[in-house]
């Protein structure tokens, strides 16, 4: 993902590691042809056109080039030249001269129109000239050596069209110091061994499988008892809030988005359509907005003592997404959206917006997220967009005030807001540093008038509702993803699949174990028995292995005891405790979601 060089303070060094990486493939390869690499999060990349496939050994000689020029302390010289220079500049490199000739055409280099100027400039380091707007650094002396590693090769389509050229692309990280490089490594290497995919086959939480298809989940006992409770605690707190449960089916008819807005914004994303006839054509529900603003409609004349109107639901939804963004449960095209609309008065906007916003604090900080900032996604420039000045106007004026109004801090994020309204999303670090946005508060009045939502005024005259829309975890898949690489799969006790694990010793303590099971069960607790023939240790190991909070054994003293050995899948030994006690401390954390 490119970077904004404003605001991301590794953008210059990273941007004239790219430039340094260009000329040393082309010391390799005198022949290639260079096409465009930007700085991205992270590190930097660029795309070639080569006489053959790149090996990692590549890798290796490239670094080595790259040293060699960090080492000449070559300076960074920037020109503007006219169109026609850079056509002879660069008379050798095709993907280039079709850059030029965009940006003759007040294009960009992805063929969109530019959102600036389109002045052709280049850098100049040694004997490598690009195009290119910079910044850059002084000299390449000011790179640390020692402070950038190339990751990987992988195969790109010029400007992502699969119908032109395929070009190898150089993946790349670079930093301030070794010792930043190193800390991002251990982090890279952290977050494969947290990956979730990996992770959700070794605990048993859930599958994909070929022949159900891909993007398509499918759910173990224990990844829907894990599913379970992690809807049930939001169900829990949006009660508490005052919302309302709601069910609205899976099958829509496709002429409510078109009445929506959403048919023109999202049909590329839709299922295909199911067609009982000409007038009748049904789209598996992509969105819920339309239905539960349907719904309001339904349920007959609202009077403005009746709002605020808060619907939720937990509904399962459908995007055909394409198969290459499709990434464990990041991605997936059967998704479970903790959705929720809000129906109110405009001058109620600023209390709900309140509301909604202590909600997602509770509950993003019960899941450890206390790491978090707000950005303020607006409307940008792009066609996308339901057309209402008005309604755009009002929409962002009011969230504006509501999130000045309850102090919080947030950046503006021009075009990406939702098809018919501002929006306020959450974006959490995880225990890696890694940004998610997993909540979001959105101002709509277009919906609302375009579906004929309306409500008796004080004045007894009908007016139009303001919904908010709003939603804490996004969807639970993706946030059931982020949450086993954020607790590495060992979840805190309250969510655990299986919390305890009772391990007798010898068949002798069977009868005593299946009884204390059944007493654990009774005040709540997910217990299992390992009754395999394996000796204690290795039934330990297991448990960890599936990182079980707790491993209760069983031997002849915690029988007559009326007693379990307690170890914790840290390995940490806390030694025999009556039963009593374990269980009014194990049910004393649940209770608090320690």
């Amino acid at each position: 993902m490119p970077v904004d060089p404003q605001s991301d303070p590794y953008y210059r060094l990273r941007h004239s590691l790219a430039h340094v990486m260009a000329q040393a493939v082309l010391a390799i390869f005198p022949a290639g042809k260079v096409a465009i690499g930007p700085p991205i999060e992270n590190g930097f990349y660029y795309d070639f056109d080569l006489p053959r496939p790149l090996t990692p050994d590549d890798l290796s000689e490239i670094e080595r080039g790259m040293r060699a020029i960090l080492a000449g302390n070559y300076p960074f010289i920037f020109r503007e030249v006219s169109a026609d220079e850079a056509r002879v500049l660069f008379r050798d490199q095709p993907y280039k001269l079709e850059l030029i000739d965009g940006l003759a055409k007040g294009l960009d280099e992805y063929g969109e129109t530019a959102k600036g100027d389109t002045i052709i400039s280049t850098y100049r380091q040694d004997t490598f000239e690009d195009l290119c707007r910079g910044p850059h650094l002084e000299h390449t002396g000011q790179i640390p050596p020692d402070g950038f590693k190339l990751m990987s090769i992988a195969g790109a389509y010029w400007r992502g069209d699969e119908k032109n050229p395929q070009l190898q692309r150089i993946y790349g990280t670079g930093w301030n110091s070794k010792a930043e490089l190193d800390q991002h490594l251990f982090q890279l290497e952290e977050a494969r061994r947290r990956d979730h995919r990996r992770l959700g086959k070794e605990l048993g939480l859930f599958y994909f499988s070929d022949d159900v298809g891909p993007g398509l989940p499918l759910f173990t006992p224990k990844g829907e008892m894990l599913r379970h409770q992690m809807e049930s605690y939001v169900r829990e707190v949006q009660t508490r809030y005052g919302y309302q449960h709601v069910w609205t089916g899976n099958v829509v008819k496709e002429s409510l988005y078109k009445k929506s807005g959403h048919y023109d914004a999202y049909r590329e994303s839709m299922f295909p359509p199911m067609v009982e006839s000409e007038d009748l054509v049904f789209r598996l529900k992509p969105m819920n907005c339309p239905s539960h603003m349907t719904l309001y409609k339904e349920m007959g004349v609202h009077s403005y003592r009746d709002l605020p109107l808060r619907f939720a639901e937990f509904a399962t939804l459908y995007r055909y997404e394409d198969s290459g963004a499709l990434h464990g449960l990041t991605r997936v095209r059967a998704l479970t959206q903790d959705d929720c609309h809000i129906f109110c008065r405009p001058d109620q906007i600023e209390q709900e917006f309140g509301l909604a916003f202590n909600l997602i604090r509770e509950v993003l900080e019960t899941y450890k997220f206390s790491d978090y900032r707000v950005d303020l996604s607006l409307r940008g420039t792009s066609g996308k967009y339901i057309a209402d000045d008005e309604a755009w106007d009002l929409a962002e004026n009011a969230l504006r005030t509501a999130l000045d109004h309850y102090g919080v801090q947030y950046r503006e994020a021009p075009g990406e807001a939702a098809i018919y309204g501002p929006k306020a999303d959450f974006i959490a670090r995880d225990v890696l540093g890694r940004e998610w946005q997993l909540s979001t508060i959105q101002v709509d009045f277009i919906q609302p008038r375009r579906l004929g939502l309306e409500y008796v005024g004080e004045d007894n005259q009908p007016h139009t509702p303001v919904v908010l829309h709003r939603a804490v975890t996004g969807t639970t898949e993706r946030f059931l993803g982020v949450l086993i690489e954020h607790f590495a799969g060992a979840f805190p006790l309250w969510l655990a699949p299986v919390q305890a694990m009772l391990i007798p010793i010898t068949d002798k303590q069977m009868e005593y174990a299946q009884a204390l099971r059944d007493r654990l069960a009774a005040v709540g607790l997910r217990v299992e028995i390992d009754d395999s023939r394996d000796r204690m240790q290795g039934k330990i190991r297991r448990a960890q292995l599936q990182k079980i909070p707790y491993m209760l054994i069983i031997g002849n003293k915690e029988q007559e005891a009326g007693a379990v050995a307690v170890r914790l899948r840290s390995g940490e030994d806390l030694g025999a405790i009556p039963v009593d006690s374990f269980i009014e401390r194990a049910v004393q954390e649940v209770k608090s979601r320690a």
